[in-house]
């Protein structure tokens, strides 16, 4: 039994949540978002919440349960409050900039990094060393954060590099002598 699929997903007010077929449409502040659900999971809307439940009990519906609740979960959560990802960037002259809809990096290469910022993602830079992604879409922050991030990952040594604001970097010694 999936013990996140068996909770519904409430809808909170300013947010509008549409059922066609197995396409659940949802529209808030931030925006519109829509998402299929799988023919292996049934999908009710009731009482301000929208409730998932496998039509069968095969491996695949109960797979496909919790992960369905978790994505209408996701699109509700985007359109009202939205998602963001933070980044850091540390290195000597390592920096960034967003100029027009171009993230410029410059981390230690002999050329500058130019990242075209996705349609649907805000980049900002509050700090030349910090990096803020927003966005309705949790898949594609995360991914756009990611494609940043895989510019020039952290090193274990001296710890240079662009890493999320919440990771941990485990640090290594260097040779001795």
């Amino acid at each position: 039994m999936s013990r996140i699929g068996k909770k519904p997903v409430a809808v909170p007010s300013g947010v509008t949540a549409n059922l066609d077929g197995q396409t659940v449409k949802v529209k808030g502040a931030k925006g519109e978002l829509s998402f299929v659900v799988p023919d292996d999971v049934a999908v009710v809307l009731e009482d301000g919440a929208i409730k998932v439940d496998p039509r069968d009990e095969t491996k695949r519906a109960r797979a496909l349960w919790g992960m369905s609740r978790s994505q209408v979960s996701n699109i509700v959560e985007g359109v009202s409050k939205g998602f963001e990802k933070k980044l850091e960037i540390s290195g000597v002259g390592y920096k960034a900039a967003v100029a027009g809809k171009v993230l410029k990096l410059s981390l230690g290469y002999s050329h500058d990094i130019d990242f075209e910022i996705p349609q649907g993602i805000t980049i900002t830079t509050p700090k030349p060393t910090e990096i803020i992604v927003a966005g309705i879409d949790k898949q594609q922050v995360g991914q756009t954060a990611s494609e940043i991030r895989r510019f020039r990952g952290p090193e274990p040594y001296k710890g240079k590099g662009v890493k999320y604001a919440d990771e941990f970097i485990f640090r290594k010694e260097g040779k001795k002598k």
